[in-house]
């Protein structure tokens, strides 16, 4: 369930995801049905000295009935306090942590889909941003995309079906019914991938602004929430929109970002005390 935006781009990258965590649950009648809450923290940030690192986690929303942001002062409490990471070294300390907790409490024959995170960030003196992704507990091992020094891209994943239409310009669903129907040879199946680039939504990623990266992907969410509630089926992603950019000299900043509230959805100021004499 779930979904998750990962865009690297010339001034800096961008991390979104939404709030909504899905729980299959079964009644004694052996119905099963599904559970929703909308405050989950998919969009992952760290502090310091690893403050030019943030990550994204979609798929598979819990390890035994725990989210991925639950783990983060274990997983912190075990990191250096005084020696910032590279992002290949935090995202492979990140995938063994989570490698750990997977094998503490989750059967061996486990076949449902994958806790998937993406780790971005900067390595220090490095002039853009390096992408990591990998998946607890099939692919431990992180790996680099968009790796070239200009080589700039969208990484999203999750429930992307929506995603892929506007990205692709068809479901990716399609060339698996094409070629089970048609019987198609894998030369042909090929032939046919390589002239469906031409539905590709042309976005020019490498001239965009930061802040055209950070509504290209809010509006991906965006349209992915309001596309489910519309129409029949599991809907996964709900809730808050949680968007950071991490940039060369700032680091992490979140852009927009949930809020713990009261009842009414309204922050109670902080009481101040005076003495008059």
């Amino acid at each position: 369930m779930s979904l998750g935006i990962v865009i690297k781009g010339p001034e800096g990258l961008v991390l979104a995801a939404e709030s909504r965590v899905t729980i299959e649950a079964q009644t004694p009648q052996g119905q099963a049905l599904h559970v929703n809450f909308d405050h989950a923290t998919k969009l992952l940030s760290f502090s310091a000295p690893n403050v030019g690192v943030g990550a994204v986690t979609y798929g598979l929303a819990a390890i035994g009935l725990r989210t991925a942001h639950s783990f983060l002062p274990e997983f912190e409490a075990s990191l250096p306090s005084d020696e910032r990471l590279s992002v290949r070294a935090f995202a492979q300390k990140l995938s063994s942590f989570f490698v750990q907790q997977w094998q503490a409490v989750m059967p061996r024959n486990f076949n449902g889909p994958n806790m998937t995170f993406v780790v971005a960030g900067f390595d220090e003196g490095e002039p853009y941003g390096r992408v990591m992704t990998f998946d607890i507990p099939s692919n431990p091992d992180p790996f680099e995309q968009f790796s070239g020094v200009t080589d700039f891209g969208i990484n999203w994943g999750g429930q992307r079906e929506f995603v892929d239409r506007l990205l692709q310009g068809f479901d990716n669903r399609l060339l698996d019914i094409l070629s089970g129907t048609l019987h198609l040879q894998p030369d042909q199946l090929g032939a046919l991938t390589s002239s469906l680039q031409g539905l590709q939504m042309p976005i020019p990623l490498a001239a965009m602004a930061l802040q055209d990266c950070v509504n290209l992907a809010t509006f991906f969410i965006r349209t992915t929430i309001t596309a489910q509630q519309l129409t029949v089926g599991i809907r996964g992603c709900g809730g808050s929109i949680d968007a950071a950019i991490i940039t060369r000299r700032e680091g992490f900043r979140f852009i927009q970002h949930k809020q713990i509230s009261g009842e009414f959805g309204t922050e109670i100021p902080e009481r101040k005390s005076s003495c008059h004499l």
